[in-house]
């Protein structure tokens, strides 16, 4: 086992993260971007904590057209900021509902506001405004004449491109997906209920270095399953059953997000020609991605090899995302995403395809897009079915 990454980043990311981010800036006429929402603050500022689990405190980082981003954050959080390299931070005891921060927001804008300047916000797909909308409608009329610009594509544009210390720890990560993944003939078995499976391939992928197991989902049922996203129940693994498992475990605020099929016991033809059939269209993914092929390129790709075998694809919207510092993050392969790929983008390859009465299999692997072609983050599924065979203890 190769020995983790260094944790963290030294400020030289951050300054590069903020000087590319002023350029883009430059070009749209910005005077600064306005953050709220936990991943864009971390990328700009290394202040990672799990408090984001509770929504009673907002979270501000301004990014200007020069210099070093401001935090506006609740008292709680200033310690921790300080540990990074963020200098200028400016705190309230929060919570504070008559002024969760409004004001300390107010004074740093009201200059670009007297001038009329532009400055940046997320308002685009896949964002999220993280103060109460009353707030946000507060301070947009307590600061007539700053115009407030859509500047998703800005932060999209770089956080899509990985830096290599990003897809370092990505690597990581999915190196412990992977090994967790290859113990599971020594988890599941039949008579397992499924609730105990995943709570034991959680265990392991703590075992195997994991920081935390957000995500975690699957699916079972004889000859195939049917849902991809409902927790596990009590009911017990049968013979015959086919087990998909797709995890998004966590090394340094980092996502790893892949899934493994497999059947207990024995597998039906149907579930084994599925599985070949998406084991291909993965394949001829992973031999598609390269820089300047476009996400609905892609999708076509794969969906392609899907058609061949006369089945309808899987209901779920899109064959593969973004990934980084969230599980699913820009781009999606869909026919909708005319996103052109680029070197370092981290990418997951997701085909899905329907079969049988109502069944459904979705295969999932993660990689890094190269100059010559994809890299695989995950170790590869077996092209057949595994079959776990036998009882437990």
């Amino acid at each position: 086992m190769a020995d983790p990454p260094v944790r963290g980043f030294g400020e030289a990311e951050y300054a590069a993260r903020t000087e590319r981010a002023q350029r883009l800036m430059a070009r749209r006429g910005l005077a600064g971007l306005l953050l709220s929402s936990e991943a864009e603050l971390r990328y700009f500022s290394g202040f990672q904590t799990p408090f984001w689990q509770s929504p009673t405190r907002p979270w501000f980082l301004f990014v200007p057209d020069r210099g070093k981003p401001v935090a506006i954050i609740p008292d709680i959080g200033v310690p921790l900021m300080r540990a990074g390299w963020v200098d200028d931070i400016r705190s309230w005891p929060a919570p504070r509902p008559s002024d969760d921060g409004l004001g300390l927001l107010h004074d740093l804008l009201l200059p670009l506001a007297r001038r009329k300047a532009r400055v940046g916000i997320l308002k685009g797909h896949e964002t999220r405004l993280g103060m109460p909308l009353a707030d946000h409608e507060k301070l947009v009329a307590g600061l007539a004449g700053l115009r407030f610009a859509d500047a998703t594509g800005i932060v999209r544009a770089l956080r899509m491109v990985k830096s290599s210390a990003e897809i370092e720890k990505l690597a990581h990560v999915c190196a412990i997906g992977s090994r967790a993944f290859a113990r599971l003939p020594e988890l599941a078995h039949e008579g397992l209920p499924q609730e105990a499976l995943f709570r034991a391939f959680r265990r392991e992928l703590l075992a195997q270095g994991a920081d935390e197991v957000p995500y975690l989902v699957g699916g079972a049922g004889e000859g195939g399953y049917r849902d991809v996203i409902s927790p596990p129940g009590a009911w017990p693994l049968r013979p015959g059953d086919v087990v998909m498992l797709d995890t998004g475990a966590t090394w340094d605020g980092y996502y790893c997000d892949f899934d493994r099929n497999f059947a207990i016991a024995r597998a039906d033809d149907a579930s084994r020609r599925a599985h070949d059939v998406l084991w291909r269209a993965t394949e001829a993914g992973i031999a598609a991605a390269r820089p300047g092929v476009t996400c609905r390129d892609l999708f076509d790709v794969m969906r392609r090899v899907i058609g061949q075998a006369d089945t309808a694809t899987g209901d779920v919207g899109r064959m593969g995302h973004g990934l980084g510092m969230q599980l699913t993050e820009w781009p999606s392969l869909a026919g909708f995403d005319e996103t052109v790929l680029e070197e370092n983008m981290v990418l997951t390859l997701e085909p899905s395809m329907a079969y049988g009465q109502g069944r459904m299999m979705v295969h999932e692997e993660n990689i890094v897009v190269r100059a010559n072609g994809a890299q695989l983050l995950s170790d590869r599924t077996p092209p057949d079915l595994p079959v776990i065979a036998g009882s437990g203890p």
